[in-house]
């Protein structure tokens, strides 16, 4: 992606987020914008538009014939928004397996006391892999495992959008399987951090 599209991205990405009701942009409960709006607004093209869905490195954005919209990331203050709507857009995470998030090692010790919560969100982002770009911030130091089945067991449901991010509003405490440090600075501290979160030291209870 050039820096052209970068910017066209971060822009559109703001739009569909959390900007359109506050600039007067129609959005409906699930997040879609009607695309001659969004191209008035951004001043550009429909083929520009589309490019900047084609190349998104995280394939963020939906484009459904004079519609478009944000696969997820909406800002829990956008008063347009409702969990209901965005959540019956999306199908239902039906895997078993660990389930990953990234976060910060400042982050971790709030973790351990309140489990993960979505904050400026309406959903706490999670990816298949920890290896994964998507769902997974640029600033993570740790990637967490989490177990999809107590989840589950905590009556909440888990969805996954269709750019492949895993969705859940919130995650209990007891969810948090294993710390997987990234950087240097957090592999040093991973004793510390696996400590915060009530884990063994391997980093995993069962």
């Amino acid at each position: 992606m050039d820096k052209s599209s970068r910017k066209g991205s971060r822009r559109l990405s703001w739009l569909l987020r959390h900007g359109a009701p506050n600039v007067g942009l129609a959005m409906d409960p699930a997040g879609w914008v009607d695309i001659d709006d969004v191209l008035t607004y951004l001043n550009i093209s429909r083929p520009h538009l589309e490019m900047i869905v084609r190349t998104n490195d995280k394939q963020r954005f939906q484009l459904s014939r004079d519609r478009v919209r944000a696969c997820q990331g909406h800002s829990v203050s956008n008063p347009a928004i409702t969990y209901e709507a965005l959540e019956a857009s999306w199908q239902e995470y039906r895997g078993e397996q660990t389930i990953w998030h990234g976060t910060t090692m400042a982050s971790v010790a709030q973790i351990g006391r309140e489990g993960l919560l979505p904050l400026t969100r309406t959903h706490v982002h999670c990816s298949e892999s920890p290896d994964s770009p998507v769902g997974r911030r640029n600033s993570a130091e740790v990637m967490l495992g989490l177990a999809p089945n107590r989840i589950l067991h905590a009556n909440l449901s888990i969805f996954i959008a269709p750019n492949g991010v895993i969705l859940v509003r919130r995650v209990p405490r007891d969810a948090i399987l294993e710390l997987r440090p990234i950087t240097r600075k957090a592999k040093k501290a991973a004793p510390a951090l696996r400590a915060s979160l009530g884990l063994e030291p391997t980093g995993r209870q069962d």
